[in-house]
């Protein structure tokens, strides 16, 4: 186990090989915070294989899930996207399919009867190109890019009942994004995306990072205490799709104003919980008076090792997602089976199938526009 060094350094990054892919060598970035934080990244989707932070006596454990080796990342197409970049549009689109100025596009259906996160070749399965490398005195920073082409999200290998004469197929316009992972001397993880196109599109980015503050394969996070600064919800379907409401959390298990245990009201009778086995839902922030002014969304500790991560982003939601898909057939760094709520994810976002939803935030980018967002993840520990 890794120990706590007291004497602060600069920050710094380096690069290693992380495997080979076809012909393309894959890279990893080691981000280093000068301060005991390590953040890796490799340029397959992006992702971010290992976060390692002390506890309160110092021990430094990796706090992620992931997989230990190139081939799992790819044979299993970034499945369940330990860590990875989500786009072109995060969480789901009912039955594959929207309407954006009198077209209809069909996507693949890749999680019956939906799309999920872009489709079956998202940006988790995409090789980016390193932009830029650098450190100074405060940070360390790898500045990733992707051009999504006009069509992306269609692949033709599942078939979208849906279609019908005169749809278009995939997602329209060729989207550039860049993504900046910048690690400061302060333990923070800032996630910045920035997109553009060339045709009016819609989009929704984000990373699906799972947690544990335990440590990387250490079991449940059930006992993790939580914190989700949010009133309200967008309750689902029995297909995960919004039903366009947006309740009120008080009084149901959704309800984490006050801190209390991922954990304590899982096993609830609720349809909600049902149809996700778990909690998969969306909660909504409340509204900055700056749309790039970062809010704190959600805190969460683990009580044993004193780990404290606090979540901070420009976005409008967040989906607290208690790893449900994780069914024993993952293996991670330790070499240990990842089982449902082994890990957690955070994934700051716009409302899923706001395209379907005209009451929804609008997730529409059109020529001459930038989005931009921005999320923070500061970890530190308690005493």
């Amino acid at each position: 186990m890794e120990q706590y060094d007291s004497q602060k350094k600069p920050p710094s990054i380096k690069k290693q090989c992380y495997g080979i892919t076809g012909n393309t060598e894959i890279s990893e970035y080691i981000l280093d915070s000068g301060c005991n934080m390590e953040v890796r990244i490799i340029t397959y989707g992006g992702t971010i294989i290992s976060i390692k932070v002390p506890d309160r006596g110092g021990n430094i454990k990796n706090v992620v899930l992931g997989f230990d080796n190139l081939q799992d990342y790819v044979s299993m197409n970034n499945d369940p996207h330990f860590g990875s970049l989500i786009g072109r549009y995060a969480n789901r689109i009912s039955n594959g399919i929207f309407e954006l100025n009198g077209n209809v596009y069909c996507l693949d259906i890749n999680d019956p009867p939906n799309t999920l996160h872009g489709g079956s070749e998202g940006f988790g399965t995409q090789i980016w190109t390193v932009d830029e490398v650098g450190s100074n005195e405060n940070s360390a920073s790898l500045v990733l890019s992707y051009l999504s082409p006009a069509g992306a999200g269609w692949t033709g290998e599942t078939i979208n009942p849906s279609w019908r004469p005169g749809y278009l197929y995939g997602f329209p316009g060729n989207l550039s994004t860049i993504v900046t992972y910048t690690l400061t001397n302060e333990n923070q993880l800032i996630v910045d995306y920035k997109a553009t196109t060339d045709e009016p599109t819609v989009l929704n980015l984000t990373n699906h990072t799972y947690w544990n503050l335990a440590g990387e394969g250490s079991g449940t996070i059930l006992d993790h205490v939580l914190t989700i600064n949010a009133r309200q919800f967008t309750p689902v379907n029995p297909v995960m799709i919004p039903t366009g409401a947006i309740d009120s959390v008080v009084g149901t298990p959704f309800d984490f104003q006050e801190p209390k245990a991922a954990g304590k009201d899982i096993r609830t009778y609720n349809m909600q919980l049902v149809y996700a086995r778990g909690y998969d839902q969306n909660w909504v922030l409340p509204e900055a008076a700056d749309p790039e002014e970062v809010l704190l969304a959600a805190t969460l500790h683990d009580p044993t090792s004193g780990r404290l991560l606090e979540v901070f982003t420009s976005q409008p939601a967040i989906q607290f997602y208690t790893g449900n898909s994780l069914n024993g057939s993952y293996y991670g760094p330790s070499d240990r089976e990842y089982r449902q709520s082994d890990g957690l994810a955070f994934e700051t976002q716009h409302y899923p199938n706001s395209p379907n939803q005209p009451n929804f935030p609008s997730t529409q980018l059109n020529p001459g526009e930038t989005f931009n967002s921005r999320t923070i993840f500061k970890l530190s520990a308690t005493e």
